[in-house]
């Protein structure tokens, strides 16, 4: 497999990571149909963790099957899959190297009361991932949670382990708890804070949800506004997000979020392309719509990546 210039040009960003964690990078640059481009898209099904197996997958009931959701990932060409440890554990014989994996480490759910102090708990260990073949470890953290601190000494060590042993980490940054406000959890000045700080933390890839024009702080507004940094339009806060992220030197996956028609999931996809954005992880917006449909929907949005739509 020959490297492209779009990977060795990404891969160059990396400049503290070992053979490793360059190599796992690699293999999820270079898989699916995407490979090579620069562009990713992965499946993440965590969602029977955060919203219970009914919310997530009566929709389409095939996924509650484990196996089908690995082999989604696989037939639509993507480039990794994402899941906590009991999930990935179903499938590790079955589909072993047949795509990247991501082993999710922290969950939450919704029996909890928890609101201010939005927290997870460490599900899985780093020798877990390695134990299941994983290319890479995924955490989530809530900037503006009462119980954010905590969150980002638990990624520290965790990401330090896990690049010791030659994974790449996936940070799952979600503005959330504390003072932040629904709207605000979306707003453009918060999500390129919670990029930035997945930058800082030290994650290879962030993911965030794609952000409205609001503007949640007030010190962040006047600067915004003096300083007319343009964010009216999505490929507008695309390229912001990007450009908080170490300038583009971060590979950021904008999440799909709740499900929603095609055409906005596509509108999305082509925002993300034109403002610079590395790709999408999507997952309810996928898995559950029945088979034949998520093929096609994910065949669209590779062609949009390639530019061909």
């Amino acid at each position: 497999m020959h490297i492209t210039p779009q990977v060795r040009q990404i891969l160059s960003y990396y400049e503290s990571d070992t053979a490793g964690t360059k190599g796992n990078l690699f293999r999820i640059l270079m898989e699916g149909r995407l490979g090579g481009t620069g562009k990713v898209i992965i499946l993440p099904v965590d969602q029977g963790f955060e919203h219970g197996p009914a919310r997530s997958f009566a929709p389409n009931p095939a996924g509650y099957d484990p196996h089908y959701h690995f082999q989604l990932a696989i037939d639509a060409g993507l480039n990794a899959f994402a899941a906590p440890l009991g999930l990935l554990e179903t499938g590790a014989s079955t589909f072993a190297g047949q795509i990247p994996t991501i082993l999710k480490m922290n969950s939450a759910n919704s029996l909890s009361r928890q609101k201010e102090d939005a927290d997870q708990a460490v599900t899985a260990s780093v020798d877990d991932a390695l134990r299941l073949g994983c290319s890479a470890i995924g955490f989530t953290i809530y900037p503006g949670s009462d119980a954010m601190y905590d969150q980002y000494e638990e990624i520290q060590e965790l990401a330090a382990e896990a690049k010791a042993a030659g994974l790449a980490v996936v940070v799952w940054s979600y503005p959330r708890g504390g003072t932040v406000t629904k709207a605000g959890e979306l707003a453009v000045d918060i999500i390129a804070y919670a990029a930035h700080m997945a930058a800082l933390l030290g994650a290879h890839i962030i993911k965030v949800k794609l952000p409205t024009a609001d503007l949640e702080n007030a010190e962040s507004k006047k600067v915004y506004e003096a300083k007319k940094i343009p964010v009216s339009t999505l490929a507008e806060r695309v390229a912001h997000v990007m450009q908080s992220s170490f300038n583009g030197r971060r590979i950021v996956v904008f999440s799909g979020g709740a499900a929603k028609g095609e055409d906005s999931v596509y509108d999305d996809a082509r925002a993300i392309r034109d403002g610079g954005g590395n790709g999408s992880i999507i997952g309810r917006n996928s898995f559950q719509r029945p088979r034949e449909e998520a093929l096609k929907l994910l065949d669209r949005l590779v062609r949009i990546y390639l530019g061909q739509e």
